[in-house]
């Protein structure tokens, strides 16, 4: 199976190259007494420009390389890595992996997907928007970001700088089944950090916009306005009393329900039984008008891919359907564990898209803008910020330390700080009882602002 791979001379190793390495290190460990092996080889480079004060504080420049193999004897794995591309150190590399596989034991869920599983056809999904964005260009995107945040409001004391990132990759993934396919990828960024007030009264809050393509970020100027707007308004933050209220979850924040979803109903945690959601599949596990879906083939998608860090092929699943828990995410090896058969997420989820019902399965939203959000709630605690990572993945109990702001007949009054919020998960999930439609595309989980009623808020 061949795959597109870009031949781009802006990578120090060709497609062909990388092609070739991976082929040759899939016959050396044959030579060499695997039964099966499969490796991966990958190239790539980035660039980053961080203006503070409306001066240059760094430029960072780096380009990547590295290769990796896992080799099997029977059901013994080994595995071992290298940044080396040299003849001579792939060769080394390899008898790594295969005498640390001589020393492993037997573990009969260990070996290669099953050849029906790997990846076929491998279209074409717009990841890879190359950025000619020479560093003198950066620097002058970040100073006007940064500027337009320090300029956005008087109360802007400070700055931690903009930044600007550029990062483009690519792989090669091959086994020894004849599984061979790779593509190039970029990622790109801007983001903006500032302090509002003076002494002991100063607040710091930011904002980024992360994209395949850099004609899809957030303009410069607009995300420093929104990261001074984000700081200006935390000022004056109150104390509040412990109470049981309503929780709106912000979109750019809601998003780390999901990621504990996600864990909770994913192949390790599931065959070690870690997990909270220990066998939910085809029960209630959210409230009917949930639905949430896991999308590999989203154009310029920040997660998608046509297969799995396995070479296994992806498909539209919806994970979640009206509250009833439908799949997992499962690799080979903890598909085997649990008796199944992978998934193709390998790697972990692709696109995760959660709404409420009121639309077709797979739309970006739910039935509510913020602003009807937070009439729904009428009066609550909305959180911007979550801090510390109270979550107890085996029970599901949550317990965060948090900032936002007090709501009273649907409107903000007022910052809050120095609050933690509680509950468990499974009941938290049980409870959302609106999704917004305001998505924020900013990595592999999206969705909009999440309200969750009857959660626990410790304040003074």
């Amino acid at each position: 199976m061949n795959s597109t791979v870009s031949a781009n001379p802006r990578f120090s190793h060709s497609a062909d190259a990388l092609r070739n390495i991976a082929q040759d290190m899939l016959n050396y460990a044959k030579q060499r007494g695997a039964s099966a092996a499969a490796t991966e080889v990958s190239a790539g480079f980035g660039q980053a420009v961080t203006v503070r004060q409306g001066e240059v504080e760094t430029i960072e420049y780096n380009r990547d390389k590295g290769l990796g193999i896992t080799v099997y004897i029977g059901q013994k794995r080994g595995n071992a890595s290298s940044s080396d591309f040299s003849p001579q150190a792939v060769r080394d590399t390899v008898d790594a992996a295969l005498s640390i596989a001589s020393y492993t034991a037997i573990d009969d869920c260990s070996g290669l997907p099953e050849a029906d599983m790997l990846a076929r056809d491998c279209p074409d999904l717009d990841l890879y928007h190359p950025w000619d964005l020479p560093v003198d260009d950066a620097i002058e995107l970040a100073k006007r970001c940064e500027q337009a945040a320090l300029d956005a409001d008087k109360r802007i004391s400070n700055s931690e700088g903009a930044t600007v990132n550029v990062h483009e990759a690519q792989f090669v993934h091959a086994n020894s089944l004849g599984f061979i396919g790779g593509y190039p990828t970029s990622r790109h960024s801007l983001s903006c950090a500032v302090i509002a007030g003076k002494d002991d009264a100063m607040e710091r809050d930011y904002w980024y916009s992360v994209a395949r393509d850099a004609k899809d970020l957030l303009d410069v100027q607009q995300l420093g306005r929104i990261a001074a707007e984000r700081t200006v308004r935390r000022l004056n933050a109150r104390q509040i009393d412990t109470m049981q209220v309503p929780v709106l979850f912000e979109a750019p924040i809601a998003s780390s329900l999901l990621g504990s979803f996600v864990g909770a109903v994913s192949g390790g945690s599931l065959y070690r039984k870690s997990s909270f959601l220990l066998d939910q599949l085809d029960k209630p596990v959210f409230g009917p008008h949930i639905n949430i879906e896991d999308i590999p083939d989203i154009r310029k998608g920040l997660a998608s891919s046509p297969f799995d860090d396995e070479g296994v092929r992806v498909q539209r699943r919806a994970i979640v359907e009206n509250g009833v828990l439908r799949g997992y995410f499962l690799g080979n090896y903890s598909a085997r564990k649990l008796g199944m058969r992978s998934t193709g997420n390998a790697g972990g989820n692709h696109n995760l898209i959660l709404k409420a019902s009121g639309g077709r399965l797979g739309e970006l939203g739910g039935e509510l803008d913020f602003a009807g959000l937070l009439k729904t709630m009428s009066r609550g605690l909305l959180v911007t910020e979550l801090l510390g990572s109270g979550v107890n993945a085996v029970t599901g109990d949550y317990s965060r330390g948090a900032a936002g702001f007090w709501v009273e007949h649907g409107e903000i009054q007022y910052p809050v700080q120095e609050i933690t919020i509680a509950g468990n998960l499974k009941d938290m999930y049980r409870n959302i009882v609106a999704v917004g439609n305001d998505i924020l595309v900013q990595g592999s989980r999206q969705c909009g602002s999440i309200l969750v009623e009857g959660m626990t808020v410790a304040g003074r």
